[in-house]
């Protein structure tokens, strides 16, 4: 059973498992963090440049907010507020029960998501949702490479073999969103996938992923 503790904004779980392991060493890198406060400039640079016709797009297309947020789970467990372009339609959250999940495990996907707005399929296709995120890079909440941070409703479900995959600082961009993305829908496979990242780290390795990263941007292999 989970419990939340609003004093240490930390998700607490009971036995068999411990949530309170050793960090990931990427987590005390300070070439990664460099990396991070770079990346997020000029990620938060182009969202400069980008966010009057984004806004524009998203207000014309839908009534609602220009941002969607949501606490996420972070590193061990810790919640923070992650930032998007919305891409959905109002209350979203609420008519979530009604759509049918596409995917296995701790994880929703819906490949025809009817909430999804015109604009927000543009919006996922690209990757361009995703830049208000390096604000909570530049926070360090979020890295620009780690695991997808997952939401409070997904852990709950979450095993000793799961909560491994928070060792790491979220990301941007992942092991998931370079190998398949949205066609992967096995909850299981990308927790594999979130392992092999902490095993296979190194800060070349992050560098690596980032320009694989711009290439299936680029390709047109965002999510759906």
């Amino acid at each position: 059973m989970l419990t939340y503790s609003p004093a240490s904004s930390t998700v607490f779980a009971s036995s068999p498992f411990p949530l309170f392991i050793t960090p990931h060493p990427s987590t005390r890198s300070k070439f990664k963090r460099c990396l991070d406060i770079a990346g997020s400039i000029v990620g938060l640079l182009i969202l400069a440049i980008l966010f009057i016709p984004i806004a524009i797009a998203i207000k014309l297309d839908s009534p609602g907010s220009i941002f969607y947020k949501q606490k996420r789970c972070g590193l061990r467990g810790r919640f923070f507020t992650l930032y998007k372009f919305r891409t959905m339609i109002k209350n979203a959250d609420v008519l979530k029960s009604q759509i049918k999940n596409e995917a296995k495990g701790a994880i929703f996907k819906s490949e025809n998501d009817s909430r999804i707005t015109r604009v927000g399929r543009f919006l996922r296709r690209t990757s361009l949702d995703e830049l208000p995120q390096f604000w909570n890079v530049l926070l360090a909440e979020m890295s620009l490479v780690g695991t997808r941070p997952p939401s409070f409703d997904e852990v709950f479900y979450y095993n000793k073999r799961h909560w491994r995959r928070l060792n790491v600082k979220p990301g941007i961009t992942g092991e998931w969103q370079v190998n398949g993305r949205s066609s992967v829908k096995n909850f299981e496979d990308i927790v594999t996938l979130d392992l092999r990242y902490q095993r296979r780290w190194s800060p070349w390795y992050d560098i690596w992923l980032i320009f694989k990263t711009i290439w299936v941007v680029i390709a047109g292999q965002g999510a759906y």
